[in-house]
């Protein structure tokens, strides 16, 4: 490592492709520090699963950095049921970002994967080399197929064309901006959504999908997105790069946590006829610490600081 970064973010002009997602707000807000400008455009402005919209967008835009955070997501619920959404989706935006970028000639992109491409039963912590070496999780594999597609994909380009493409795998994130529909979102948004109302109707316990003891790593969104700006920066190769905490707890421990943020102290009700998923995801993020990124927000401070946001722009102000 040396002082001087290997890409300079300054003055250049970097396009955050799903700027109004949970990850891509988390970027603009890291960015604003680096002196550079911004590029965004919302769904309505681009569709991003439109090859020639895409092609158009970036020709006129000339972004000369891309992070590509743009994604279908969802959690247990939605990847279930929306399997070709999940899949088209992702390889559309994927594809179309990444040669749209290649041919207007992008400095440097960064595409932005998920933990849930690795194999549902992958040694635990799991390092970077585990990605395909056993059977996914059936219940998230069209987003994990697509995802792993786009890693190969940076990956050829590189190989061919010598493109500066790299590629981040983020670990479970939670954080402001992030989805409390109950039927699309993650489980802390979940949790948090659910307690909150019981909390506030007086009810007496909450349902928990599952059995409590899957174990999950979580990670504040502001710091993921502190993290990918740094590989931007200092990191140019072919294999992906995990970002996580390199911790882990039991949907349970993660349960109980968010009902102390919350302040509903009554009973966790688990559900075990509900799938409980992976059993263990916890990221190997040992060569992310060697290329000098460490975490710096509690899970506490962080579920408190997503809380606080949470009352802000979904409860209702009392009469």
């Amino acid at each position: 490592m040396t002082d001087t970064p290997a890409y300079s973010l300054r003055g250049k002009r970097i396009w955050v492709a799903g700027h109004g997602g949970m990850v891509g707000a988390a970027l603009c807000r890291r960015l604003r520090q680096e002196d550079s400008e911004l590029l965004t455009a919302s769904r309505a402005e681009l569709d991003l699963r439109d090859q020639a919209a895409v092609a158009q967008w970036v020709t006129s835009k000339r972004p000369q950095a891309v992070f590509v955070a743009a994604a279908t997501v969802g959690g247990i619920m939605a990847n279930d049921t929306r399997p070709a959404e999940f899949l088209y989706d992702n390889l559309m935006i994927e594809s179309n970002v990444v040669e749209a970028s290649y041919r207007s000639g992008v400095e440097k992109l960064i595409f932005l994967g998920s933990s849930c491409i690795y194999p549902r039963l992958a040694p635990q912590p799991m390092a970077e080399d585990s990605l395909l070496t056993g059977p996914l999780e059936e219940t998230n594999q069209w987003y994990a197929v697509a995802k792993i597609a786009g890693i190969k994909l940076c990956q050829a380009y590189r190989r061919q064309y010598g493109c500066d493409y790299i590629s981040a795998m983020p670990t479970n994130l939670y954080g402001t901006e992030d989805n409390f529909d109950l039927q699309a979102s993650h489980v802390v948004p979940a949790l948090m959504a659910k307690m909150h109302e019981a909390k506030a109707s007086g009810a007496d316990s909450v349902e928990v999908w599952g059995s409590g003891k899957p174990r999950r790593e979580l990670m504040y969104v502001d710091d993921c997105a502190d993290a990918l700006v740094h590989l931007a920066k200092v990191y140019s190769g072919e294999g992906h790069v995990n970002v996580g905490t390199g911790q882990d707890l039991t949907i349970e421990e993660i349960a109980q946590t968010i009902a102390s943020v919350v302040g509903f102290e009554g009973r966790l009700q688990f559900d075990r006829s509900k799938p409980d998923g992976t059993p263990q995801k916890l990221l190997d993020v040992q060569r992310l610490s060697d290329l000098g990124w460490r975490p710096s927000t509690s899970l506490v401070d962080g579920l408190e600081a997503t809380y606080r946001w949470y009352v802000d722009r979904h409860v209702p102000a009392s009469p």
